[in-house]
């Protein structure tokens, strides 16, 4: 367990890609994710962690991924196999259901909702490390989805920028076992301050 402080003048939680087609049971991309997700117990624990740091204070900024829309990557140069795979199923389509916010994780009054970020990372091509910079937030706490795609992405960002990283690593799911276990422990460890469970990260924030 971690003896770092974690409060609201310095912390802010990246809640990423909070969206109904990774969340919602009937979501398009949650079958592929399911069997991790529910072994890790993923959509309480978010709740639970969202629920933590605003009763401690501690600002959320949303880093949602880009809303798909007719055209996605079909003039661009060099978009990756992944993306134009993306775009042809459409997930978190603009102006669809599964493009919304997970009712579980609405905005709420002094929340900030970050510019949408077109490949991995939530912090390139945005503005989340001016907002953060402006919210003067140091330390980085990093829960949704995906653990090895823009979680890790967003984190390894985030390291170079100078933040003080922490990860929650069964507050995010993946496709797969291996890609949990390359995020958590392998790639994890090189990258971040601290790799925590969400019970470790709450007693870190002052709960029981």
């Amino acid at each position: 367990m971690t003896d770092k402080k974690y409060d609201s003048t310095n912390t802010g939680l990246l809640l990423v890609d909070p969206y109904n087609d990774f969340l919602a049971s009937e979501g398009k991309l949650y079958p592929y994710a399911k069997e991790v997700a529910e072994s890790v117990n993923m959509l309480e624990h978010l709740k639970e962690i969202v629920a933590a740091v605003r009763e401690a204070g501690i600002r959320v900024f949303f880093v949602p991924h880009h809303r798909f829309e007719p055209g996605d990557f079909s003039t661009w140069k060099y978009p990756t196999p992944y993306q134009l795979a993306s775009a042809k199923a459409q997930p978190f389509a603009k102006g669809t259901w599964g493009g919304e916010f997970h009712p579980d994780f609405q905005p709420q009054e002094g929340d900030i909702i970050i510019k949408e970020h077109w490949s991995q990372s939530g912090f390139a091509n945005t503005d989340l490390d001016h907002q953060l910079k402006m919210h003067g937030v140091s330390k980085i706490i990093i829960i949704g989805m995906l653990a090895n795609t823009c979680i890790e992405s967003t984190a390894r960002f985030g390291m170079e920028l100078g933040y003080h990283v922490t990860l929650v690593k069964d507050a995010t799911a993946a496709f797969s076992r291996e890609a949990m276990h390359a995020a958590h422990e392998i790639n994890g460890p090189t990258i971040v301050h601290e790799i925590l469970t969400t019970e470790e990260l709450i007693k870190a924030l002052g709960g029981n």
